[in-house]
């Protein structure tokens, strides 16, 4: 205990040392024992005042870094998520939508994108219908790229930095749940058209998550790490001639 807490027993014997001297010095140069107790006591009254004061500032401070500490750690996670898998998943899909014109104008983020641009396309992402063409989804090569990925999606839900951030959480829960349907059929041959359906709304349901997600990740880079922005803008699959290569 002594080992501890020594630093601080020693602090505060220290100031309380200090205290006892300048009340020392005060007496040995006014001699007046009334004010000296006085301003105590007066000072007395006043420090749970300013324990409130100073409790809530601290409070207030230590709030705020620990929610910015924990909004980093968070948009690391989500970082991982999306180098390992989401942003190749997110064109995977792509390549299986009719629309994907449409898709590729309204959530293909560029350099130049402003707040209200990013505004426009989660708007989007949210509202629109995701239209998969049956004919160009492989579903034995979407299961193959889930499972291989399985340990990620179970270490990032098991990580606590996310158990405040909803909508990620849903995301890896629905990419969870399409991994699982995906590998829990002996073949996706063949399949009942009211099978296929089933598999087709959970593809859809993990789809406009990521798109949002994508969005928001791609955001927060544009602000906190624009260098990894550059490489996104370059680099991400909805676009029609991805490349790392800088050419202006």
């Amino acid at each position: 205990m002594l080992k501890r807490y020594g630093g601080l027993l020693v602090l505060a014997a220290g100031l309380l040392a200090a205290s006892g001297a300048t009340y020392a010095a005060l007496y040995a140069l006014f001699e007046n024992v009334r004010d000296m107790v006085f301003y105590t006591i007066l000072d007395l009254a006043f420090l749970p005042i300013q324990v409130v004061l100073v409790g809530i500032v601290i409070e207030g401070l230590l709030a705020r870094r620990q929610r910015r500490d924990r909004l980093h750690k968070m948009n690391m996670v989500i970082g991982v998520f999306f180098t390992e898998m989401g942003t190749r998943l997110l064109g995977d899909l792509a390549r299986s939508l009719a629309n994907r014109a449409d898709v590729a104008k309204a959530l293909g983020v560029r350099a130049d994108w402003k707040a209200e641009d990013f505004s426009r396309a989660l708007a989007y992402a949210a509202q629109t219908q995701w239209q998969l063409d049956p004919a160009r989804l492989d579903l034995a090569a979407l299961r193959d790229a889930l499972a291989a990925n399985r340990d990620l999606i179970v270490l990032l839900l098991a990580n606590p930095n996310l158990l405040e951030h909803e909508r990620f959480t849903d995301l890896l829960w629905s990419v969870s749940h399409l991994t699982e349907e995906l590998a829990a059929r002996p073949s996706l041959e063949g399949l009942p058209q009211a099978d296929r359906d089933h598999l087709v709304g959970d593809i859809k349901r993990v789809y406009s998550g990521l798109a949002g997600e994508w969005l928001r990740y791609c955001r927060h880079l544009q602000h906190a790490y624009p260098y990894i922005f550059s490489v996104i803008v370059r680099t991400h699959p909805l676009q029609e001639n991805p490349s790392p290569t800088v050419r202006t």
